[in-house]
């Protein structure tokens, strides 16, 4: 019964009373703090999940996760893909011929990747075929002579989907052959929202092996595996059965710098973001210290009416819990809407100021992505409940320290 008593009086000291108004702002004062803390620390972390989600699904999903090359190229690359398939840890493998290579339109010229790809094949290792329409991907299994451009290589040029466009291959440092020119049409301009957009050109396996000079064969088959970060393992065993003719590569040379990064910047940041929530639930204690000054008279009473040290400390430890779990809600609350509207909010602001925050050739990414995690709001939420309840323990200590005949003499 005292326990339920002291639970009671702790909720009540919690509430307004106009004869504690300075108490009640620093209550008010605390809540809001926590609440700022917590909104933009899930915030922050929330858009560190989307980098990390982004570069393994999207990122991951147009560039090769691993890839096998040979020295020279794989002339009889049925074989190989078929044995690679039943290799352990391989889901899938496609052929691709990569060349670098400049494309002219007019008075303008691009650098570009290009990519010979057969979509059969490619929609088992990567998302490229969700960029791509039916209908284009129609007409590069029959052939044509169609290109697809990233979104910033068609803007560089000034070509529209449906124009012409030149394409060079440059002579190769190890032949002496000629360039090679041909006319693609533009069938389509892919956005997909990556760096890839400032280098990406696409187009049937076919007509990138008919510019290589060797149209039998292909620069390499890109693999997708069962887990990423088993990647380096698993073409090391790959390497090692194929022989000294072959190597390979996988994501972890090309991006783990990036993802290193992410997951860095991640900790970091996160870091000082609970800094700023410990701040703000350490605020606690001066709101209770005030609390204890304000109510020496209530806690005496309380003392002669037969409550001991523990149900004072209580009394107090209640309020400063009380303080933190509105804050801690108020902060996920505003923490998850920030979260689900950041994107649109950046992506408004770009718009209505002609301005781009994220540009491709300095970021990974050209968009703002966010994904709010049930395991970050769980932590978030003990660990701010945790600091509040710490806050706590030093005020209701004190207040478990009054004397009730030296709070009372001068009442």
């Amino acid at each position: 019964m005292k326990s339920s008593l002291a639970f009671f009086i702790g909720l009540r000291y919690t509430g307004v009373k106009r004869s504690s108004r300075s108490v009640s702002f620093l209550a008010g004062v605390s809540i809001t703090g926590l609440a700022v803390g917590i909104s933009l620390l899930l915030l922050v972390l929330s858009v560190m999940n989307g980098f990390d989600r982004d570069l393994k699904e999207r990122i991951l999903g147009l560039v090769p996760q691993a890839a096998i090359y040979h020295r020279s190229k794989i002339e009889d690359w049925q074989s190989l893909q078929k044995d690679v398939r039943q290799m352990p840890g391989v889901e899938a493998a496609s052929p691709f011929i990569r060349l670098n290579a400049l494309i002219n339109h007019g008075k303008a010229t691009a650098a570009v990747l290009l990519y010979g790809f057969d979509p059969h094949a490619e929609k088992d290792v990567s998302l490229i075929n969700d960029y791509v329409s039916e209908e284009v991907q129609r007409r590069i299994l029959e052939d044509e002579p169609v290109i697809l451009l990233g979104k910033n290589v068609a803007q560089s040029l000034g070509v529209e989907e449906g124009e012409k466009i030149m394409l060079v291959v440059p002579s190769s440092r190890t032949t002496s052959r000629s360039p090679r020119l041909a006319y693609f049409e533009v069938a389509q301009v892919i956005e997909s929202k990556t760096e890839l957009d400032a280098t990406l050109a696409l187009t049937s396996l076919q007509q990138a092996a008919n510019l290589t000079g060797t149209p039998e064969r292909v620069s390499g088959l890109r693999l997708k595996i069962t887990n990423l970060f088993e990647a380096p393992s698993v073409m090391y065993r790959i390497g090692v059965t194929l022989g000294s003719n072959y190597y390979t590569s996988n994501w972890t040379r090309t991006h783990w710098n990036l993802y290193q990064a992410i997951q860095m910047s991640k900790n970091l940041v996160g870091l000082l973001m609970l800094l700023i929530v410990a701040i703000a639930a350490f605020n606690v204690v001066s709101t209770l210290v005030l609390v204890v000054v304000d109510k020496q008279g209530d806690i005496a009473i309380l003392r002669t009416l037969g409550l001991n040290t523990r149900q004072i400390m209580a009394i107090f430890m209640v309020q400063g819990i009380v303080i933190g779990f509105w804050g801690v809600l108020l902060g996920i609350a505003i923490g998850c809407l920030l979260s689900l509207g950041i994107q649109d909010f950046v992506a408004l602001v770009e718009s209505v100021f002609n301005i781009q925050f994220l540009k491709s050739d300095v970021y990974p990414l050209t968009y703002l992505p966010t994904e709010i995690r049930l395991s970050d709001i769980a932590s978030v939420t003990f660990t701010a409940l945790g600091m509040s309840l710490i806050a706590t323990i030093y005020p209701a200590w004190k207040a478990s320290r009054v004397q009730p005949a030296d709070a009372l003499r001068y009442e």
